[in-house]
């Protein structure tokens, strides 16, 4: 299967092939945290289990993290409530699918690759579990499969797109909090509703990586939280971590010429 060129940092992506971008919209305002994501992805996909089905003593929340064997994580946050109760926040994670995507940058091998609906998608008979995807990733999502070695992650359901279909996540959520569509058209009702919720005394509902001139130059994935991105277990300011990179290796560039041309000089000073 052929990969699109990689879009430079912080530009849009129009596809490869003409189409739209696709991508999640999460409203963590209407999260349940029923967990139908989390059983949909595994099942589709064919994710192992974590081990023994547990709680791990974390709220309600059991995955914990994203991982090689969760590619879904339904976040429980509690916290104090207003009154007697304890407030609630719920949200479901998923690989961001950055247009900067570092993960895909340090791949020595080509395995992670940009699909013609712009997503970010490992190939795992490529995959030679080198692990540099791991570090790169900025939001800890890439990680390597225990007694496998390579990387797993969201592919967004690259298989059920290519037939026409939504991500399993989407298509089980039954309160319609995992929205799938051409980002376009997600960010514009994105903007809809935080301006609803702003409007009905929810001051603070926010957007999360829903810009493009953030310093993943946008993403596939992105949220509408009720607090601050680290409540939820989230960077607040996420940046590439490749995107020092065409500076150092200019430098480097620079520093090496310098030093042929002293040594050069050196040598011709000897030889007089």
């Amino acid at each position: 299967m052929s990969a699109p060129a990689t879009p430079g940092f912080g530009a849009g992506y129009d596809g490869g092939e003409g189409g739209p971008r696709l991508g999640f919209f999460t409203d963590t305002s209407v999260c349940i945290g029923c967990k139908a994501c989390e059983v949909a992805c595994k099942e589709w996909n064919l994710v192992p289990t974590d081990g023994p089905l547990a709680l791990s003593g974390n709220s309600y929340d059991n995955t914990m993290a994203l991982g090689a064997d969760s590619w879904r994580h339904v976040a429980f946050v509690e916290q104090p409530g207003r009154d007697a109760g304890p407030r609630w926040l719920m949200s479901s994670d998923v690989c961001k699918h950055c247009t900067s995507a570092a993960c895909m940058e340090v791949c020595p091998t080509g395995a992670l690759f940009r699909t013609e609906f712009g997503t970010v998608v490992v190939q795992q008979d490529v995959c030679n579990g080198c692990g540099y995807c791991v570090p790169a990733c900025p939001f800890g999502v890439i990680d390597r499969r225990e007694g496998d070695g390579r990387v797993f992650k969201c592919t967004l359901c690259y298989d059920r797109l290519k037939d026409g279909l939504e991500p399993a996540c989407a298509k089980a959520c039954p309160t319609d909090s995992i929205q799938f569509g051409p980002l376009e058209e997600l960010r514009a009702h994105a903007d809809e509703r935080l301006d609803a919720l702003r409007q009905a005394g929810v001051p603070e509902a926010r957007l999360y990586l829903r810009d493009e001139a953030g310093g993943v130059g946008g993403a596939g994935a992105f949220f509408l939280l009720l607090d601050e991105p680290e409540v939820y277990g989230l960077p607040p300011d996420p940046v590439s971590t490749t995107r020092d990179l065409p500076g150092l290796w200019r430098a480097a560039a620079v520093a090496a010429g310098a030093l042929v041309a002293g040594l050069a000089a050196a040598f011709a000073g000897g030889r007089r």
